[in-house]
């Protein structure tokens, strides 16, 4: 209960610390609370170190390379400031398994799955904030065709070296803090499946993920109904009802299976 309780506490500093600076909003914020209570308070400190290298780092370059994504807004659905849809398609998977440890605190594939989810979302949002430095454009994942930076399902040199380092980041540490030991073992499960999990959600993204058209812009887009330029946007492919965060509960589920499988 003590646990708990002080996991709610540093939690609420975390997510209130985030919302003044902007890198949450109002839901975001409490959504982060609810993350970071059961990974916090339910998991533990080593726990805590993992969700804490994946946020701080994942909003750093948010920040940094703000300017450089802004001519690409057009393209996201959502901005660099996280809403409660993102925290919890990020951090939720994660948390379920933060949730298993408290009632199985003997099983290790509870921390390898938890690993290799935040390995996979970090290795997407890295992959996300630094592609866009390519100097040539991305291709998209299942056919090879030269896309617009931005365009859900492109992936680049630039891109997929920065997925590596976001997995690399958390497997580290994973490794580094693991309750279970075995350095190697767990740092390797850890990266494959993070980044096997960032290409998934790159093949979702190109093949069944929800994409727009603006015939005023005349560009694809994931934003829905309306484009930024205030022009209703039209749907060209994909499911309608699986959007970005969507695609992003799938990139943490399959790093969350391929850690626990193996």
């Amino acid at each position: 209960m003590l646990q708990l309780i002080l996991g709610f506490l540093f939690a609420a500093i975390i997510a209130f610390v985030a919302w003044r600076l902007r890198s949450l909003s109002r839901s975001g914020a409490w959504g982060a609370l609810l993350v970071g209570t059961v990974i916090f308070g339910l998991g533990g400190w080593r726990w805590a170190i993992l969700l804490l290298a994946f946020f701080i780092s994942s909003s750093a370059l948010t920040r940094t390379f703000a300017k450089r994504k802004a001519a690409l807004n057009e393209k996201f659905d959502k901005g660099g400031q996280r809403d409660l849809g993102q925290v919890l398609a990020n951090g939720g998977i994660a948390s379920v398994f933060a949730g298993l440890h408290f009632f199985l605190p003997q099983a290790s594939w509870t921390w390898l799955a938890f690993a290799a989810s935040l390995a996979a979302v970090n290795a997407d949002t890295w992959a996300t904030e630094l592609g866009v430095l390519n100097p040539s454009m991305p291709r998209l994942i299942t056919s090879g065709k030269p896309v617009e930076r931005g365009t859900s399902g492109g992936i680049s040199f630039y891109g997929t070296l920065a997925a590596t380092g976001g997995a690399a980041l958390i497997s580290l540490l994973a490794g580094l803090v693991s309750p279970i030991g075995n350095f190697w073992l767990v740092t390797g499960i850890a990266i494959l499946g993070g980044l096997l999990g960032s290409l998934f959600d790159s093949f979702l993204g190109a093949s069944v993920q929800a994409i727009y058209y603006c015939p005023q812009c005349n560009k694809e887009t994931e934003k829905h109904p309306l484009h930024t330029c205030g022009t209703p946007t039209l749907q060209v492919r994909g499911w309608k009802w699986l959007n970005n965060d969507l695609v992003n509960v799938g990139c943490a589920l399959m790093g969350a299976v391929i850690g626990f499988i193996l």
